[in-house]
């Protein structure tokens, strides 16, 4: 698995309290932000997979706050350096982090834990059906 161009895996703060949690999403001034469309949750079942999609306009940041999702990424951008290139990571509230994903990259994703395994995005325009793509799981080879 390699690293894709253009993908960033940001570590996020989470800052323990008694009474709940405070765990950081996004600022203006992250790498990564590139402007503010719409905010969505989606969830997905334990051992379910959502796979395959692909934004042509809209930059994603993807963040679990809660359970454990595991995204997986594939490059089939024709100018791109990592063309051909896959790469997955688990996020969860034990490894909370941020993915920053531009336009163009093909991905999908599985529920990991048995409860709620929630996906907040953070995207830079609002969503259009017109500027997705979507394939059928089988598709696009991998081993989930």
């Amino acid at each position: 698995m390699g690293k894709i161009d253009g993908i960033i895996v940001t570590d996020l703060k989470r800052i323990t309290h008694p009474k709940g949690d405070i765990l950081h999403g996004m600022k203006q001034s992250d790498e990564g932000y590139a402007g503010f469309g719409e905010a969505y949750f989606s969830n997905v079942l334990y051992n379910d997979i959502k796979a395959w999609k692909r934004h042509n306009l809209m930059t994603l940041n993807l963040i679990v706050p809660v359970g454990s999702v595991k995204f997986v990424f594939i490059d089939k951008r024709k100018n791109s350096s990592s063309n051909g290139e896959s790469f997955e990571i688990i996020i969860s509230k034990d490894n909370y982090k941020r993915l920053s994903i531009p336009p163009g990259i093909w991905f999908g994703f599985k529920g990991m834990d048995k409860g709620l395994n929630l996906i907040l995005n953070i995207a830079d325009i609002e969503h259009h059906p017109d500027e997705v793509d979507r394939k059928e799981i089988e598709e696009i080879e991998y081993n989930w």
